[in-house]
């Protein structure tokens, strides 16, 4: 049975100013997959992100989350964010909010849960990252590996239908980035539906189902990572990855 298509963009075009940053992006993600998007700085990943999120409108072409065209100036976007689970590279927990707090946060607040269940389950997630005895805790008492898990743990607290990850290890000490990509895998083997963007070309190639290559607002090549790290088609994804692998 296929699986069904979680999200699907269709032609999308995003300018800021003079300068196109998407230049007519075709892309879907089914569920349970984990879609990775790789390209160097500017080429238009963390945009792309940010429009499935409607942190940013796109200028032309459109959007659908399930059967719902979210570029529909109509939609409600706090009710399409609610549906979305984000995390940025940098954390953003609140800082005057403890870590149970920050987790149960839009379990409260935007789906009226009470907050005995969000704490219940809230605590059970930080269990399973092993980061319990933290629940009290404000985020500066945190190291960085520690505030990123939290970060992925508050986005997939509201059982999102889709997970957006943003260069999440690229302001991290080089020694915590593996604690917070083995959640990744983590989540990926319980089949969260999960679309990224990141410099980690190897944790890529183990965890992707499809990887995309962007290139100044472009897919220029996508394919399973065999396909793209191994035999690429397009010189231009050989000439990136012989850069960066």
């Amino acid at each position: 049975m296929t699986e069904k298509t979680v999200l699907r963009v269709v032609q999308v075009y995003k300018r800021f100013g003079e300068q196109t940053v998407l230049a007519g992006v075709d892309l879907e993600v089914r569920e349970h997959e984990v879609v990775v998007l790789i390209g160097a700085s500017g080429s238009g990943k963390s945009t792309l992100l940010k429009t499935v999120n409607l942190l940013e409108q796109v200028d032309d072409g459109q959007i659908w989350l399930g059967e719902q065209d979210i570029t529909d100036p109509r939609v409600n976007s706090d009710s399409v964010r609610g549906q979305i689970g984000v995390v940025f590279q940098h954390y953003n927990l609140f800082p005057h909010l403890t870590v149970i707090d920050n987790v149960t946060l839009a379990a409260r607040h935007v789906f009226g849960q009470s907050k005995e269940a969000a704490k219940q389950h809230g605590l059970q997630l930080l269990e399973r990252i092993g980061l319990a005895e933290k629940a009290d805790a404000y985020p500066d008492k945190l190291s960085g590996g520690q505030q990123q898990r939290v970060a992925i743990v508050r986005a997939i607290a509201t059982n999102p239908k889709l997970l957006l990850l943003d260069e999440i290890t690229s302001a991290l000490d080089p020694q915590l980035v593996g604690e917070v990509l083995d959640l990744v895998r983590e989540l990926k083997a319980t089949g969260t539906t999960i679309m990224m963007a990141t410099h980690e070309m190897s944790f890529a190639k183990q965890v992707a189902d499809r990887v995309v290559y962007l290139k100044d607002g472009k897919i220029i090549e996508s394919g399973t990572p065999q396909q793209v790290f191994d035999s690429p088609q397009c010189p231009e994804t050989s000439e990136f990855l012989s850069r960066v692998l």
